[in-house]
């Protein structure tokens, strides 16, 4: 039998087909699971603690300025004349360490610490962006999750309506256009149902990607306990407790400091430009001349120095006066975005906990309109079944606590986000 080369390729993308899910894992997360997997996982993350690991080497680099500077050479050359030719030699190790430079390493030293504790707040910066989008992408997963499951209670509750409207229809107790009412509602609420699925879906998948995990993994999102959502306004800090908070742990203030502590630095560092520098050096050699006798050679041959440099700055065409300039000038500037960012956190820390009172008030109010229009339908329902009332009440009421229902699950999860992102700025641990 002939096989083709079609047949062969299709074989093997139906053998990798099948093998895929083999690979393809499953996860059940809580929210603290989702951070932990993302922090351990995240590619943007692992790139900036490769770049805190190359401060730290900067940093302990410079230390070791402090040391002296050791070298040794050696050298082995034949030269030939007229008269012949012959090798010669030389040996030497010499030392050198600099005593005195303005202040400039103990500078250079403190700006590669300041640069090492600043890469630790980017870090905790970035860890805090995570954060707060992981926690946007769970809530509205279980907000879908949440709403699929009341909106499969409706479509069960349609389906129902449905088939005893057409039973009805048989008997002549409802008029034709009122089964195709309730038909069109089935539709309808089957419709929502999918909706929901594929925005839960996509929702899952977001996350996902923000966890940095395959997207061909089973993730399953763990519900947490979201009822007592009424501690959440009775453990809020006043507006100004959440102020004082955030001004503590924001971390682009963090970062606003230290670039002021690394303009201040780079000023020193400027000035040192004006500072003499204090070298010391010493070195011993030995060398031959030719290989007869060679051990008294180099006992003849061995020399030994020793010398202290002064380095004194006379002028540098203005470029001394202009670097100390600049540093100052750069100074003011990290001054006066770090009074700016102040300005920045107390706006949106304020914006911030307004935002929870508001959602808080739009949650409870939901809560009672979606609680009044659950018991009006059920009511409805068992009116319906007994013929009280018509298909178009039924599905004007219907209809009237699925938008009173959808509105307080989005409000519901909304105060929670709102609540949280204040526990953020604040500096708190995330936790649901």
């Amino acid at each position: 039998m002939k096989i083709s080369i079609k047949n062969i390729i299709l074989t093997a993308l139906a053998i990798l087909a099948m093998m895929q899910p083999a690979f393809a894992q499953d996860y059940q997360f809580t929210l603290e699971d989702c951070l932990r997997f993302a922090f351990a996982n995240s590619y943007d993350r692992k790139s900036m603690e490769l770049s805190a690991e190359s401060q730290q080497v900067s940093y302990d680099q410079a230390r070791q300025s402090r040391l002296p500077n050791v070298s040794a050479s050696a050298s082995e050359s034949y030269s030939h004349n007229n008269d012949g030719g012959g090798f010669s030699g030389n040996a030497n190790i010499g030392a050198s360490v600099v005593i005195y430079q303005g202040g400039n390493i103990n500078n250079t030293i403190e700006q590669n610490r300041l640069n090492l504790e600043r890469s630790d707040i980017q870090l905790q910066q970035y860890d805090n962006q995570l954060s707060v989008q992981i926690l946007q992408t769970f809530l509205t997963v279980l907000s879908n999750n949440e709403l699929l499951d009341y909106q499969e209670e409706i479509l069960n509750s349609s389906r129902a309506q449905m088939q005893q409207g057409r039973e009805r229809y048989k008997v002549g107790s409802i008029l034709e256009s009122d089964m195709l009412l309730l038909e069109a509602q089935y539709i309808s609420d089957s419709s929502n149902v999918l909706e929901t699925r594929i925005s839960r879906d996509n929702s899952l998948l977001s996350l996902k990607v923000l966890l940095s995990m395959d997207p061909t993994d089973n993730l399953q999102i763990i519900q947490p306990n979201t009822e007592s959502l009424e501690e959440m306004a009775s453990t809020m800090p006043t507006e100004e407790e959440a102020l004082d908070m955030a001004l503590e742990a924001y971390p682009s203030l963090k970062l606003s400091e230290y670039d002021i502590l690394l303009a201040e630095n780079n000023i020193e560092m400027a000035k040192s430009g004006y500072k003499p520098s204090l070298t010391a050096s010493a070195s011993v050699g030995t060398g031959h001349i030719d290989f007869a006798n060679l051990g008294q050679q180099f006992n003849d041959r061995f020399n030994q120095s020793a010398g202290i440099t002064l380095s004194i700055p006379i002028y540098s065409r203005g470029q001394n006066k202009a670097n100390v300039k600049k540093s100052k000038i750069a100074l003011e500037q990290a001054r006066l975005e770090h009074e700016q960012n102040q300005l920045d956190v107390r706006q949106t820390v304020s914006l911030a906990y307004r935002n929870v009172v508001s959602a808080y008030n739009t949650f409870k109010a939901s809560q009672l309109k979606e609680n009044a229009y659950s018991k009006s339908y059920n009511a409805y329902e068992v009116q319906f079944q007994y013929g009280k009332i018509t298909t178009v009440e039924l599905l004007q009421q219907q209809n009237n606590y699925l938008s009173a229902l959808n509105t307080f699950i989005r409000n519901k999860y909304s105060l929670v986000l709102q609540r949280k992102i204040l526990d953020v700025y604040m500096g708190k641990e995330i936790t649901l």
